[in-house]
């Protein structure tokens, strides 16, 4: 079934700043879109607000065109990978994997060095190899959407295209909406790729169009 993510009508203001509007999104089952933007600029707050982790003024967030009034969302209808770790530390992989319903053989045949963790606790990994058990469970869920929010920082670079990779694959059973200051890496995987300035989006379709929105000059300052 293809699934369709929208969100438009945001507005969100901290006091007398406003952060966002005139934001358009659309995510959908087959296609990854990507979500770039100078630092500052409103990324992580409009991923919360898909998530109904942040309130705004006025947003409008719709599954299959049906609107997300609750706060937060179901797990089924989308997950969503923070900068922040959200699996308790005292945690192991085994708990993990059966917690989310996941073969663990399955991601050892991505990640082998990790089959030595199966019983380890969460807080003896390294911050990537946590990073890499959290990304993976994120993505290979069964659920409409997942979102991730710098996917591939604090990566070890030889496990980045392995976590590309993957992501590719689960974009056949999920809407996948990403972003990452590593962007060479959004606009390698992404079929669509929004940017957000001055609190609005823009659909771009080519690196000409970063360039026409100062992105690249943004990202290279930054």
């Amino acid at each position: 079934m293809n699934n369709i993510l929208e969100v438009d009508g945001v507005m969100l203001e901290f006091g007398t700043k406003r952060v966002l509007q005139d934001i358009y999104i659309k995510c959908e089952t087959g296609k990854i879109t990507g979500l770039l933007g100078r630092n500052g600029s409103g990324k992580t707050c409009l991923m919360n607000i898909i998530h109904g982790m942040l309130r705004p003024v006025n947003a409008s967030v719709r599954i299959n065109s049906k609107v997300l009034l609750k706060a937060r969302r179901k797990p089924d209808e989308l997950l969503h990978l923070t900068q922040l770790n959200y699996i308790p530390a005292f945690l192991t992989p085994q708990r993990v994997f059966a917690d989310f319903s996941l073969e663990f053989s399955i991601f050892i045949e991505h990640f082998p060095d990790f089959e030595k963790y199966f019983r380890t606790k969460l807080k003896r990994l390294s911050g990537g190899e946590r990073r890499i058990i959290e990304i993976y469970v994120i993505i290979a869920s069964d659920t409409k959407f997942c979102m991730l929010d710098e996917p591939f920082s604090h990566i070890m670079p030889v496990h980045l295209d392995t976590i590309k990779k993957l992501i590719v694959q689960e974009k056949e059973n999920k809407g996948i909406l990403i972003t990452d200051h590593m962007y060479e890496h959004i606009t390698d995987i992404c079929d669509d790729l929004y940017v957000i300035r001055d609190g609005k989006t823009f659909l771009t379709d080519n690196i000409q169009d970063l360039e026409a929105l100062g992105y690249l000059r943004d990202a290279a300052e930054n």
